[in-house]
């Protein structure tokens, strides 16, 4: 960065001497990037985060995200992307040297009284398309997805209920782990109807699937909805989990807008992860609490303020 800034200078001077004196650095202000944040991890915003200061270009929004700092993507809906989209998301990701963050995998089932009923027709419709994922995945440099078991089948006993979903879970990881990939299945608070909660529930999941293609999804806002006392239930369940998303509470949005404390969590996270050798895709997962392009400043300058530990 301070080589493209020296450059600019340098190139001004030459204008000058060229006779072209009247050109003035903020002429050349809109080549220049921005100073790229050091963040310490993955950070990894999604699509239409940064439109305003980067336009509707999938691409231009890579490029913004990476002279950012951001070197990491998420996207939910890449599933439902064209092929080729999800090619050049994947060339543009390794040409940034960008990861590839979750994606869901959804057959259109996931809220709805589904994988938790044990019927085979929601479990089929689940494999498959776990399968068209594996290609998905392969395509956009992805290695983690998420999965959602769906509503509760309160008909069933609860053992029964999560039977059904490990039953399914341990059918996917057959599909997944001949290819590296890991499902995440994420606790969700959206409402009392879904199945999956909280993180000691899908702990013990993860316990009977005892796969490394199935792990947790820690979403911190979801989370602080259901069950609070985050890092203590984090470090409880902190071997089966597998990625992180962000958003606080309320409003979900980025990190300093509400009542989360990020930076204490950050810390957490990253002294944790550092002391067991591992690397976590943060995902912000959450809307802008600002609009416009100022509200976009505002949350980068949110991220650079609870990385500062």
């Amino acid at each position: 960065m301070n080589n493209r800034r020296e450059f600019i200078k340098m190139s001004l001077g030459a204008a000058s001497i060229l006779g072209l004196g009247g050109m003035t650095e903020s002429a050349f202000a809109h080549h220049s990037k921005i100073e790229k944040n050091n963040f310490k991890m993955l950070y990894a915003p999604h699509f239409g985060m940064f439109k305003h200061s980067a336009g509707d270009d999938l691409f231009d929004q890579l490029q913004f995200m990476a002279d950012n700092g951001f070197m990491a993507l998420e996207d939910n809906g890449m599933l439902a992307r064209p092929v080729e989209t999800q090619k050049k998301i994947g060339e543009t990701l390794t040409k940034l040297g960008m990861k590839m963050g979750v994606f869901v995998i959804d057959g259109g089932e996931n809220w709805k009284i589904s994988l938790a009923s044990g019927k085979p027709e929601f479990k089929e419709n689940f494999l498959k398309t776990c399968r068209a994922s594996v290609e998905t995945a392969k395509r956009c440099n992805a290695k983690y997805m998420t999965v959602v078991p769906g509503f509760f089948e309160r008909k069933l006993p609860i053992g029964i209920q999560t039977a059904n979903v490990i039953d399914a879970y341990r059918r996917a990881c057959d599909i997944f782990e001949p290819h590296g990939l890991v499902m995440v299945m994420e606790p969700l608070s959206d409402t009392p109807d879904l199945f999956l909660q909280n993180s000691d529930q899908s702990y013990l999941i993860c316990k009977a699937v005892n796969s490394p293609s199935c792990k947790i999804l820690f979403d911190m806002w979801h989370m602080q909805r259901n069950e609070g006392e985050m890092t203590r239930n984090m470090d409880l369940v902190w071997d089966e989990i597998g990625y992180f998303q962000i958003g606080d509470e309320p409003g979900r949005k980025e990190p300093t807008t509400g009542e989360i404390n990020y930076n204490f969590l950050f810390k957490h996270i990253h002294d944790k992860a550092k002391a067991n050798n591992q690397e976590f895709i943060m995902g912000m997962e959450h809307g802008n609490m600002f609009p416009g392009k100022e509200g976009e400043q505002k949350l980068i300058k949110a991220y650079v303020q609870s990385d500062n530990f």
